[in-house]
């Protein structure tokens, strides 16, 4: 493998670790293992810091293709909690409200779904890395200042429910979708579509474009992965 001239790296990213902090765990080890100071590499998509899933890294002239990779479609796996909602839509921050969800039934789910394929608007957490004249909005948040975010158009190409507790009113769903779709947006929404309120309780980015969960590699077990490859160095 030839790290500087460029490489795909398919990453499983661990809960509670940042996009940003699996980039550079992967890159400290790679320069290590090269020879050199610092490895040029990016990542092709952020994932929430309470998600996991594919994360992939390009390193060298691979970054090039970073923003054509972030426009592959891709899919995910959700748990919603229904009935509450929270400030960052998933478990982030405290449940602030309750509503009720007697109403719910799994009938009821299902025709909801249905108004969230194709294209959709859709506003972006206030607590997310959208930026608002420069400055992240989760920064501005966190500082107690007012976020007002625009909607924009999204495409779902998939929406379907995969399984529901009517006694714990949680749902889970599988999603496929374009560059842009925020699924803690989508929690939002779906909860307020049911006259309630729901929030993120998991999320799992499953796959992008090709490159599904079965092809990354685990945080855990990239230094052994590393350690097997035949590094070649570009003179």
């Amino acid at each position: 493998m030839n790290f500087t001239e460029g490489e795909y790296i398919y990453v499983n990213k661990p809960y509670r670790m940042t996009s940003f902090g699996a980039l550079a765990f992967v890159r400290t080890r790679v320069s290590r293992r090269v020879g050199v100071k610092r490895v040029k590499i990016g990542h092709a998509g952020t994932l929430d810091p309470l998600a996991t899933g594919v994360l992939i890294l390009c390193t060298g002239k691979k970054t090039k293709e970073i923003e054509r990779l972030q426009l592959h479609t891709k899919e995910y796996t959700a748990t919603l909690q229904l009935g509450a909602t929270t400030p960052s839509y998933d478990m982030e921050h405290e449940v602030d409200a309750t509503y009720p969800t007697a109403h719910i039934t799994r009938e009821l789910i299902l025709q909801t779904l249905e108004h969230f394929k194709g294209d959709i608007q859709q506003v972006p957490p206030e607590y997310s890395a959208c930026k608002i004249g420069g400055d992240r909005a989760y920064e501005l948040m966190r500082k107690g200042k007012d976020v007002a975010l625009t909607s924009k158009t999204v495409h779902v190409d998939e929406i379907e429910l995969t399984d529901f507790d009517a006694e714990k009113m949680l749902m889970s769903i599988r999603v496929v979708c374009g560059k842009g779709t925020y699924i803690r947006s989508l929690a939002r929404d779906i909860g307020r579509a049911l006259n309630s309120g729901a929030y993120l309780t998991a999320l799992c980015r499953t796959r992008v474009g090709d490159v599904r969960i079965s092809d990354c590699l685990t945080i855990d077990a990239f230094s052994e992965w590393l350690d097997q490859q035949e590094i070649e160095t570009t003179k």
